[in-house]
């Protein structure tokens, strides 16, 4: 027993990492769930157990025992901030993120230039290096503006894009200032910092997609490579980033954004990644911050609490002014203002990096020191209260000013038929539903009724518990509903009109070749009969390679569509499923309708990035194939027959497909509509333009010359 004590030290500060472990992870579980009875961020608890358990509190853990796992939070939360950015809206607001970067940088520098001369007295190089502190900021506060739901607005996103353009600014002038203090301020300097520079950027922004494409493509099932995958990648950023000649945390972020389209925001993937990120890394991040704060500098003299002071101020009302100036430019609202500020206000990494490595170099002194540490605790609390303060309202505004549901909720049918493709169509299916709707996915299982009827149910059974647990992984609701019914088509009309089915996710079947027609060579006969039958929009999906691997999306819009019963509602869902994809959207389509389409993603203010091409006639159908490389996903809206936007040629286009796309994801959309038919539908004489009064007599006069046929024979 003695030998058995002997194996674990347990005086204090804890030097063993199984205990050290298991406190700290206590304090990640009851911090959060103690402070949130006192409307407390969680954030701000972890920061104040950091301050308790660290060299500077009770001295409970050993100093440097958690370095570890809090760089990999550091690196978490940029690389997530990375991740979760809307790259459309990026793009779109790329000017914005570009201005705010300079207003979060320069003012603060300028201002703290100014100070630090006149009020503090430093020297040049200190007072280089303390002003362009006050520029840098951590996002202390992101995991809370995730929390709330808020990333995507365009506050956030603006924030986030100004954080990485200031803390690179920043991290080049410490560069700078250590190279002149080193005296090897020279040509070889400049000349190696740019090219280290520049490769680094290359590396990270295109041969990282390439590479993670490429693994996705091969690697399809493996779920753990997967995580371990990006992980890895992650951190080979930031490795590369120090050996350029910045901080990791540069690295880190544009590694979120490299991959950002290649890990869609509803994936499993994503899920895992925030899981472990909020979890695990992140935590350990704000309880080292923590323990960085002494407040027993407060007691050594009136220096260390006017400069304490001063840099405080300087920090908190610079960025206020630099969210301020942007709020005036961009015309932001008094919230949005204050979640930038509450993102940009806090300091810690990036701030204490820089004033370690000036203090280490003797540009600064103690007093500078024990300030910046004090600045970092108060920053921390101010932005973690005005993050949570401000983006709860945001959040409350955003959920306002949505667009009103439809009457009847959207709810999507999976059929099961093959095992291997379950989980592609679950994915899609979760891709293009509503996050907002409350109704689960569907999954069907419909066996035939027969004298093996139990044990095909019990073998769909086990087969759907796999789909299910897939699905968990995305935290999205689905229901099993097993049916028996005499064939597959019988059963999945019946299942898609009494569960009131808004959208019916196919697969694309793989069945023997018959001399009949095109769609029951490709489909067999249970499509045409579902087709007849549900007249809800149907996606019919043949993915060979997963979908957040696609670099391009085309659709194909025959004329006429904008006349369908559905027409606006799939636009939406390929708006969706573009921006989950995280590819721009090229439209083939008439005038008409690229009129319509602009409108309608203007109106729903859809960020996706859109671009068209003419298109007249469902007959020019194989010029598709100069667009289209082997990475696009095509999706080609066709008709029913006896439809407004139905054309003979629409027939052959599933064989069309085959033949010359064979390499490519397919998606064949049938819209939701109504059978041509003015008496029975109801339509009223402004329904019936020119151009479908056009077809129908197109068809009734194909219908004449095939009756004239037949009675000749």
């Amino acid at each position: 027993m003695k030998g058995l004590v002997l194996l674990m030290d347990t005086s204090l500060p804890l030097k063993d990492p199984v205990p050290i472990f298991s406190l700290v992870l206590f304090i990640i579980l009851l911090a959060p769930i103690i402070l949130r009875k006192f409307r407390i961020p969680s954030i701000i608890g972890l920061i104040i157990a950091g301050m308790l358990i660290g060299d500077n509190g009770f001295k409970i853990i050993e100093k440097g025992s958690i370095d570890l796992f809090a760089k990999a939070g550091l690196l978490y939360i940029m690389f997530l901030a990375g991740l979760e950015l809307d790259m459309a809206e990026f793009r779109k607001n790329r000017y914005r993120s570009m201005v705010f970067g300079a207003f979060t940088f320069f003012v603060p520098l300028s201002i703290g230039f100014a100070v630090c001369t006149y009020v503090l007295h430093f020297n040049f190089m200190a007072t280089l290096l303390v002003s362009s502190m006050f520029a840098t900021h951590t996002l202390v506060a992101y995991p809370l503006a995730s929390r709330l739901g808020i990333t995507k607005n365009e506050a956030v996103t603006v924030a986030v894009g100004g954080t990485i353009i200031t803390d690179t600014a920043v991290l080049l002038i410490l560069a700078i200032i250590t190279g002149a203090q080193a005296g090897n301020l020279n040509t070889y300097f400049w000349l190696r910092l740019s090219i280290s520079l520049v490769i680094f950027a290359v590396i990270i922004l295109w041969l990282m997609p390439m590479l993670g494409r490429w693994f996705f493509k091969k690697i399809k099932d493996d779920k753990t490579s997967h995580f371990i995958f990006v992980l890895a990648l992650v951190f080979a950023a930031a490795f590369l980033a120090e050996l350029a000649g910045v901080e990791g945390i540069i690295g880190a972020f544009l590694a979120g954004l490299a991959l950002n389209q290649l890990i869609p925001h509803t994936s499993p993937l994503m899920n895992r990644i925030e899981f472990v990120g909020n979890a695990l890394f992140i935590p350990f991040f704000l309880i080292s911050v923590g323990m960085l704060v002494d407040l027993r500098v407060l007691l050594k003299g009136p220096d260390a609490l006017i400069i304490a002071g001063v840099l405080t101020l300087m920090a908190l009302g610079s960025k206020w002014l630099a969210a301020f100036f942007t709020q005036l430019s961009f015309k932001y609202s008094p919230t949005q203002r204050n979640v930038i500020f509450g993102l940009s206000s806090a300091h810690a990494a990036a701030t204490i990096a820089v004033i370690l490595i000036g203090y280490n170099m003797g540009i600064v002194d103690e007093h500078v020191l024990n300030g910046t540490i004090i600045l970092i605790l108060i920053t921390c609390l101010t932005g973690s209260f005005v993050t949570e303060s401000a983006g709860r309202r945001l959040a409350i505004q955003e959920t306002e000013n949505k667009h009103e549901m439809p009457d009847q909720p959207e709810r999507f049918l999976v059929p099961v038929a093959n095992p291997d493709k379950l989980e592609a169509l679950l994915d899609f299916a979760v891709m293009i539903k509503d996050t907002n709707a409350s109704t689960p996915i569907y999954l069907l299982a419909v066996v035939q009724d027969n004298e093996e009827t139990k044990e095909k149910i019990q073998f769909t059974n086990k087969m759907l518990e796999k789909a299910v647990i897939h699905a968990a992984a995305t935290e999205s609701e689905v229901q099993v509903v097993t049916r028996i019914d005499l064939n597959e088509s019988d059963g999945i009309t019946r299942a898609a009109k009494e569960l009131l089915i808004s959208d019916l996710v196919l697969g694309w079947t793989d069945k023997p070749r018959t001399p009949n027609r095109w769609l029951e060579n490709i489909f067999g006969t249970t499509l045409d009969n579902v087709l007849q039958r549900v007249w809800e929009t149907v996606y019919v999906c043949n993915f060979r390679f997963p979908l957040n691997t696609t670099k391009k999306m085309v659709l194909v819009i025959p004329p006429n569509a904008e006349y369908e019963l559905g027409f606006l509602h799939y636009l939406q869902k390929m708006f969706m499923l573009a921006k989950q994809a995280g590819t721009r959207l090229l439209i083939f389509c008439s005038h008409k309708t690229q009129v319509i389409t602009e409108a309608f993603a203007q109106k729903m203010k859809m960020s996706v990035t859109l671009s068209f091409r003419q298109f007249d006639t469902i007959e020019d159908f194989l010029i598709l194939s100069r667009e289209i490389t082997r990475d696009d996903l095509l999706v080609v809206v066709t008709a029913r027959k006896s439809t407004l936007s139905y054309h003979a040629y629409m027939d052959s286009v599933p064989a069309k497909l085959e033949r010359h796309f064979k390499e490519n994801n397919v998606i064949l959309l049938y819209p939701e509509q109504r059978e041509f038919n003015s008496l029975e539908a109801g339509l009223q004489p402004e329904d019936l333009t020119l151009a479908t009064i056009q077809e129908q007599i197109a068809n009734l006069t194909k219908l004449g010359k095939a009756v004239k046929r037949i009675f000749k024979k």
